[in-house]
């Protein structure tokens, strides 16, 4: 069996699915974009409010705060995924990756230059084909550098609060081989499950990898970074020629 044979959709080991952003998805939002990765799509919205919460006022803690959300949609899945609110609790692994996309903005966002502003980010997944909490982090940016560009505009902020960009990709072992950006069917029987966050600059921001009933090698946690450092250079560059593109338009 050849090398490129392994992956259903023809790609090759290290290369990612198709991207593609798309603005304003959400006018009420203040920023917002449908992030495709392939045929996982989400709908990345970001949207100011003008107050923070309730523990920073009492621990007067100066600046903003940036918090996420993130759900799947009930036909997002083949078999339908009953909403959090018929089951009557929240979902666990909901909570980690909205915690996730939270922290991976929070990395890049200098709160302080936020001013008293909460950025609020909700993340909805259209369609899962694997690889939704990396590609609503990717989207995410996306739609807070539009909402705080809002901000920058009305004169409500002096300066961009946004030091650099982030985004983030899967990696994996499938079938012993390192894959770069996996969708669902490589997703859910591969031995080995990466999910790294990265910033603009090259600077990581969150590494998660896991062995599915298996261990893995230092060999192969460095081919996994190497093949995930390749595929967020190439989504940064997306990104940024995205957002001038948008920001030319304002």
């Amino acid at each position: 069996m050849s090398i490129s044979s392994l992956r259903v959709d023809g790609r090759a080991p290290d290369q990612l699915r198709p991207i593609s952003f798309e603005a304003n998805i959400a006018p009420h939002a203040t920023g917002s974009v449908l992030v495709a990765f392939g045929l996982t799509r989400v709908i990345c919205a970001a949207t100011i409010e003008p107050n923070v919460p309730t523990w920073m006022k009492q621990q007067k803690v100066p600046g903003g705060w940036l918090t996420a959300e993130y759900s799947m949609l009930p036909y997002s899945t083949l078999d339908r995924k009953p909403r959090e609110i018929s089951k009557g609790k929240a979902d666990g692994r909901n909570i980690e990756i909205q915690r996730l996309i939270g922290r991976s903005l929070r990395a890049v966002l200098d709160l302080n230059k936020l001013g008293q502003n909460t950025l609020w980010i909700d993340c909805d997944v259209l369609q899962a084909d694997g690889g939704t909490r990396t590609a609503s982090i990717t989207g995410a940016y996306l739609a807070a550098r539009l909402a705080v560009q809002k901000l920058l505009d009305a004169k409500k902020i002096a300066e961009n609060p946004l030091a650099d960009s982030v985004a983030a990709v899967s990696a994996g072992i499938f079938k012993g081989q390192p894959l770069l950006d996996l969708n669902y069917v490589e997703d859910k029987d591969a031995e080995v499950d990466a999910n790294i966050v990265m910033t603009g600059r090259g600077q990581f921001v969150e590494v998660q990898g896991s062995g599915e009933e298996t261990t893995f090698s230092a060999e192969q946690l460095q081919a996994l970074l190497a093949l995930s450092q390749k595929g967020l250079k190439e989504l940064a560059a997306l990104q940024t020629t995205f957002l001038m593109k948008q920001l030319l338009k304002s």
